[in-house]
């Protein structure tokens, strides 16, 4: 005889939806109190010298780029001229040295062709040490 006709049995039901809702709450608190690390500067130990003595200073070439493209070299204005021109320019103003540093006085409106043009007749005439003036903002 089965005594329990109309009654069924019930099977327990879990509920999910109330435990996502914590665990986004827990993902959300852990998103916004999470410190990212950011490396606003790169930390470098710089070497010491105790010489008493300043090193020798190189010889210096400096060339002027004007925004018009005109080229001079150490106060002798050279103009417009082609990439072998400028570097002959270079070559006698070095002389027989070798160490010389090329330093670029180039308008903040040049063309940056006038510039790569320095720096390529700087190579063709073995000045390798160049570097660019620069001024500090107001």
């Amino acid at each position: 005889m089965n005594f329990r006709r109309g009654r069924r049995e019930d099977y327990p039901d879990i509920n999910l939806i109330p435990f996502i809702d914590i665990l986004l709450v827990i993902v959300i608190f852990l998103a916004v109190t999470t410190t990212y690390a950011r490396f606003a500067e790169l930390k470098i130990n710089l070497p010491t010298s105790s010489a008493a003595q300043t090193p020798k200073q190189p010889a210096q070439i400096e060339v002027a780029v004007a925004e018009s493209g005109r080229y001079q070299i150490d106060s002798t204005a050279i103009g417009e001229v082609a990439v072998d021109e400028l570097a002959a320019a270079l070559k006698k103003a070095a002389g027989a040295q070798t160490d010389v540093v090329v330093v670029i006085n180039a308008d903040a409106r040049a063309a940056h062709q006038s510039v790569v043009n320095v720096m390529e007749a700087a190579r063709r005439v073995g000045l390798t040490r160049i570097t660019f003036a620069t001024q500090t903002a107001p």
